[in-house]
């Protein structure tokens, strides 16, 4: 197999692949795979006949080379013809989320429709409708919208080449905007095809194995891991909503049988709800013993979560070493490292020098908190950086991880006064170039640990603490709080220096008596106090999805920590410790007495 990384651009290798393979499969959209007929195809062809079709109709539109197309499609094969579409027209493709019901997910495709400057909007039949609706309401009647699949595309012969090359823009990917608002990272056809080579190595990817999953497709892990990598390489995509999987989880399980996936991903919580949630019944026959790489990443990886993910799935033929917590990120293009070929594994290390920055291991026996190795750094150059002096740190010094290499993204979008710092950022011995990523983590032993983020590290009476953490163990200790999620931030306390104190907000589902709910907060308060010995202003009881999450299920504390200050969260209980918590509003309530206890 030709190299990728030599194409000039990667439309240019899917002219190839159509050219060479035509009548190979693409990629595969199902939508059950215990059906026969569960499952719709794509030929490299007839992918190859979309996408020259698609941007024939975008040039006679006057959209062509550098301007931005927003593609706002359901989980499905028109937008892998539409995002080709634009490619070949050497137009720049802007997935993004559908608009959604809620307002929060309407206007963030209105902002990045805004920042991106959007020449026109793609979409299919069956969202049309939908899309017509949102346009109208946020008065986007200026932006052209096109439908690709209605069947009325023009002929694809009138197709030319355009002129590309690494250096073309090729994407805009807006990051899911965990701490603020999207941003769009610039990716070339450079960065798409050093990604795809790489993965592709590092995997052992050849045209017989084939990637899958339910990603969103305009989720970087889904576009940049699951989509093209194995469609440059010839093996194919294998697709699957993710409604689907969150409704059906086990019906994954059975796509990665069905379909002979090499390599699947998902978040850290996939695994652990398919631990949960999965039956017996659900999985009888299921042989998983062709998965060779579960890749785990987007969020902190538990190796708890892994652990009980490959108990429960040994008896199903799942590998010992097929488990593989990973890093990576949008500005990245996606790929940094991987626990690759080997059993995943973690470090149990001392708490109180991780809170000094230091990722010292404790023997056997000892207390500690384990922390997952994301192995071994492939996808660019890696240093771990004192994010104040900038100094270089030994290994074992945790710090935040800077990057620089062929994969790393060109800047934010329209963002030139932060490019400098962010992706232009220099070592305090002059070493220059490297990408900010806001991750904390270290090097030991050759191996990547990722301790957490710098914007959502708590910092409480001296110590530096990670809401994960602590978000992980009231539900390790709370039954009642199950698979759903938290959110843990700080705020200023009462204190005359207005030390910062802790607020805990947690989803519960299916408690209604006041006494439950105020026996879960106060256990949830002493769980914290006993195992963080950390202060805790309000504990908050919140509705299922009253967490702030990305589009990709990412858990947004900093803005979970402005709807508390504002008085937004709506709990259905809300203990609040007025002795230690300066006066917020809150929503639906009159001043608090007593405690400040109250259900809502």
């Amino acid at each position: 197999m030709a190299a990728i990384v030599t194409a000039p651009s990667v439309t240019a290798v899917l002219v190839g692949r159509s050219q060479s393979d035509p009548d190979r499969t693409a990629a595969t959209f199902v939508t059950d795979p215990l059906r026969e007929d569960g499952a719709s195809r794509l030929s490299y062809a007839e992918l190859d006949v979309e996408a020259r079709s698609i941007a024939v109709r975008l040039r006679a539109a006057g959209i062509g080379r550098g301007d931005r197309v927003v593609l706002l499609y359901p989980a499905g094969l028109a937008f892998l013809t539409a995002f080709f579409g634009c490619l070949y027209a050497g137009a720049v493709a802007v997935p993004s989320s559908l608009p959604g019901r809620y307002r929060h997910e309407r206007h963030r495709v209105v902002r990045i429709a805004d920042d991106a400057g959007a020449a026109a909007i793609l979409t299919d039949t069956v969202t049309r409708g939908d899309v017509e609706s949102w346009i109208r309401e946020e008065g986007l009647d200026r932006l052209p919208l096109l439908v690709t699949d209605d069947g009325a595309g023009p002929s694809p012969d009138g197709w030319t080449m355009p002129s590309t090359d690494h250096d073309t823009l090729a994407v805009l990917q807006y990051t899911s905007g965990s701490t603020g608002d999207p941003k769009g990272v610039v990716i070339t056809h450079g960065n798409l095809l050093h990604n795809s080579e790489n993965l592709v190595g590092v995997l052992g990817l050849d045209e017989h194995t084939p990637l899958g999953g339910w990603i969103p497709h305009f989720h970087d892990m889904g576009l940049m891991g699951i989509i093209l990598p194995p469609v440059l390489s010839g093996a194919g995509t294998v697709l699957m909503s993710p409604s689907t999987f969150l409704k059906r989880p086990h019906l994954w399980l059975h796509m990665i049988d069905r379909f002979g996936i090499h390599t699947s991903a998902a978040p850290d919580f996939a695994y652990e709800l398919c631990t949960r949630r999965v039956t017996d019944e659900q999985v009888a026959g299921l042989d998983l013993s062709r998965w060779r790489f579960g890749v785990d990443g987007s969020e902190p990886v538990r190796a708890s979560v892994l652990d009980a993910f490959r108990e429960r799935f040994t008896a199903y033929g799942l590998r010992q070493d097929t488990l593989s917590p990973c890093y990576g990120m949008a500005e990245a293009t996606l790929f940094v490292s991987g626990a690759l070929d080997v059993p995943h594994s973690a470090r149990r290390v001392d708490v109180e020098a991780l809170e000094r920055n230091e990722f010292r291991p404790v023997a056997d026996g000892e207390p500690g908190r384990p922390v997952a190795s994301c192995g071994v750094v492939t996808g660019a150059e890696l240093r771990i950086v004192d994010p104040h002096t900038h100094r270089v740190l030994p290994d074992g010094g945790v710090g935040e991880i800077w990057l620089r290499g062929p994969v790393i993204g060109h800047g934010y979008w329209n963002r030139e006064a932060t490019n400098a710092a962010e992706f232009g950022a220099t070592t305090a011995d002059g070493i220059t170039g490297h990408l900010r990523t806001g991750d904390l983590g270290t090097l030991h032993e050759g191996e990547l640990f990722i301790t957490g983020r710098i914007k959502d590290v708590l910092i409480l009476r001296g110590r530096n603490l990670y809401p994960q953490d602590i978000e992980h163990e009231l539900r390790a200790q709370q039954t009642e709080l199950g698979s759903l999620v938290g959110a843990c931030f700080a705020v200023p306390g009462q204190d005359p220096g207005h030390e910062d104190v802790l607020v805990v907000t947690h989803e519960v589902r299916g408690i209604k008596e006041e006494e439950r709910l105020r026996a879960l907060a106060a256990d949830m308060r002493l769980t914290v106090a006993r195992e963080f010995g950390a202060p805790v202003g309000a504990v908050l009881l919140l509705r299922p999805g009253g967490v702030r999450r990305t589009t990709s299920g990412k858990i947004q504390r900093s803005a979970m920590r402005e709807l508390f200050r504002a008085g937004a969260l709506e709990p259905t209980y809300a203990d609040y410790q007025e002795n230690l918590l300066r006066p917020f509003p809150v929503a639906g309530q009159e001043a608090l007495a007593g405690t400040g206890k109250a259900s809502v």
